[in-house]
């Protein structure tokens, strides 16, 4: 029988996703993307999962999509609904109320690339490399990359990128604040998971704020920002994790949040 396309693994509150097509470095086809946003969305009603990790099997985050696969698409009409639902993937990742860390393992190329820049944290090792493949084989940006990457590196950046496909390393991404942290290949997966476990015990509800809020200021004015925040405090200040954090600050202990 075929191997799972994405493998589901469980830690506690953390739930690692990893693309499972290493033979030809975690390409996206329609089995993937598929099973991919099945499982965001299973997580996402799971109330025991908290944190989600999203990495690449063997020495691949992800090469983008896969060449062979887009040739075999019958017409336009096929090609454009793979290429809508890959990008519902960075819509879906945005989306969800639970924190999702990239753990980039190896390259991440074309679409791969995009869907670590879609999740909140992007934790990779040193021996990463990353690129905008695209014009290299007379494509643009997709799976959100036109959205995201001027964003986070200003409009001539993400054109140089996008331009030239250039592949660059963790360190340049780092400097370029396309990564949050690099690690070391071996202790990549340990960094990782203690930062996801960091997460899983936060309080999901004033996170899940945040990260609503966050994703969308770059479309929203001040006055609309604190009206959003207004809101939002009111919600979590009425929450029990919010009275459990203020008695775990009066009592000198760590708080331990229920998500509610």
């Amino acid at each position: 029988m075929a191997s799972e396309p994405v493998l589901v693994t469980r830690d506690g509150g953390v739930a690692t996703l990893t693309l499972n097509r290493p033979e030809v470095l975690n390409a996206l086809n329609r089995d993937l993307v598929d099973s991919l946003a099945a499982a965001l969305r299973a997580l996402e009603a799971d109330p025991a999962v908290r944190c989600i990790i999203l990495t690449g099997s063997g020495k691949a985050f992800c090469a983008g999509g896969d060449l062979a696969f887009l040739s075999s698409l019958a017409d336009k009409i096929a090609f454009r609904r793979f290429i809508k639902d890959t990008g519902n993937l960075a819509a879906l990742i945005m989306g969800l109320e639970k924190p999702v860390i990239a753990m980039v393992n190896g390259v991440a190329a074309g679409a791969g690339f995009n869907l670590a820049l879609a999740c909140d944290i992007v934790i990779a090792s040193r021996a990463a490399r990353f690129a905008q493949s695209f014009a290299k084989v007379g494509l643009v940006p997709d799976c959100g990359g036109m959205y995201l990457l001027p964003r986070l590196v200003g409009p001539h950046k993400a054109k140089e990128l996008m331009f030239t496909a250039d592949l660059i390393d963790a360190d340049t991404a780092l400097a370029l604040g396309l990564v949050t942290r690099l690690a070391d290949p071996d202790s990549l997966a340990a960094v990782a998971g203690e930062f996801a476990a960091r997460l899983a015990a936060a309080a999901p509800v004033a996170l899940g704020c945040m990260k609503k809020i966050i994703g969308r200021s770059f479309d929203l004015d001040l006055d609309a920002v604190l009206e959003y925040e207004a809101d939002l405090q009111t919600v979590c200040a009425a929450t029990e994790d919010h009275r459990e954090g203020v008695l775990a600050f009066q009592q000198k202990r760590p708080p331990v949040f229920s998500g509610k």
